[in-house]
Order: structure tokens, then sequence, then C-alpha cells
């Protein structure tokens, strides 16, 4: 199936993103005391990806909802057009728990790190509860039907039609939103050599899921 212009577009950006995210874990794991600088780049590049990422979305939500550009096995980890934030603190309990990383954690930053946790899952359940409400909105089979036609360029009932995809962008964003302070929320609990810790640990998977798959 021939791609729309938002997919070949993002699937283009999306390459060299991940390309870039990996230039940028080979200095995190590496013995380097440059860690803010580390942190600002990656960072700024995360940020850059959801800006790109609405933008384009604003053109053709429904693409990322149906993401070309992801491998199969990225797909299975897919939570509302990205990765679910919860999993984030799994990189964290695995890293202490393996002594990988995060060793120097003190008890008060483990108890705000818990309490992040619970805060993170409520988040989440509020995307689900509106996801759910928009599969009710996407079962309607004539909701369907006018999704297709309004991206095959048609016409349609627009009214209906400019509803059901601004839902859609809508919890894109909710989920985006939660990712994001899912991020910041972590890093700004710990010091610049924790951050870099966990931000390998979450490159590292993001990057190794895609080339697993690809070598498939």
């Amino acid at each position: 199936m021939k791609k729309t212009p938002t997919e070949e577009k993002f699937s283009d950006f999306y390459e060299k993103w991940v390309c870039q995210l990996e230039e940028y874990l080979s200095f995190l794991v590496q013995d380097n005391s440059d860690y803010q600088n580390l942190i600002a780049k990656i960072t700024t590049h995360h940020k850059n990806y959801y800006r790109v990422k609405w933008a384009a979305a604003h053109e053709d939500v429904c693409a990322f909802y149906n993401p070309v550009w992801l491998t199969p096995l990225e797909n299975a980890y897919l939570w509302v057009t990205g990765w679910k934030p919860s999993a984030v603190f799994r990189f964290v309990d695995t890293l202490r728990r393996t002594g990988t990383g995060l060793a120097d954690l003190t008890d008060e930053q483990v108890k705000r790190i818990e309490g992040l946790r619970v805060k993170i899952k409520m988040e989440e359940e509020k995307v689900e509860r509106e996801m759910e409400r928009q599969q009710v909105g996407m079962a309607d089979r004539r909701m369907v039907e006018l999704v297709r036609v309004a991206r095959g360029g048609g016409g349609g009932d627009a009214v209906a039609v400019v509803a059901l995809l601004s839902g859609l962008e809508r919890m894109m964003k909710m989920g985006d939103c939660v990712r994001l302070k899912t991020l910041k929320g972590l890093l700004d609990m710990m010091n610049p050599k924790q951050c870099v810790e966990l931000l390998a640990a979450q490159s590292m998977f993001h990057v190794k899921l895609r080339k697993l798959d690809l070598k498939l």
C-alpha cells in the first residue's frame, strides 16, 4: 500500500531520529564527565521528536495510530502512539536490581520516585478512559468509513470527520504529555550521573528493539 505524504515524510524523519539517538547513546555509555551537556542534547532530541510528531499529526493523525515507520516489534510495545510512560520505571527497577546503574539513589529519591509512579499510573488510566471513549466512536462503521474517505480526499460529513480526527489528535497529545511528564519528573529527581544512566538504559532499549526486528 502506498504511503501518504505524511507517512513518507515522518518515516524519513523517524529513521534519522533513531540514528541520531544511537549516536547520542554511544556518548552516554562512555565514561564521560560532561553529563550536563549530554542530558541537554538528548532531552532536546526528544522534544524535537514531539514537535515534529505533533505537526505531522495535525496533517494526518490517523498515520500515528497505524505507524508504517515502526517495525512489528516496536508496534507491539505501542501505547497510544508511543511508549507507555510507566515502562520507564521498569528501567529504574532493572538498573537497581542488576547493579548496572542508579545504585546511589537515596531513600528520599526512591520515595519520590514511587510517588511519581503512582501519579503517572493515574494519568495513564485517564488517557485509557479517553481511548475507550474514542473507540466507542470508532466502532461506528459509518465513522470509520468517514475517516477512510477523508484520508482519500473524498467528501463526506466534514463536521463529523473533523470531530473524530480532533478527538484522536487530542488523545495522542494526552499520551505524549504523560510521557514527557514522566521523563522530566524522573530527571528532575536525579543528579546528572543518574540522569545519564537512566537515559542510556531507555535509549539502548529503543535502539536495540528496532535493530532486533530489522535483522529478523
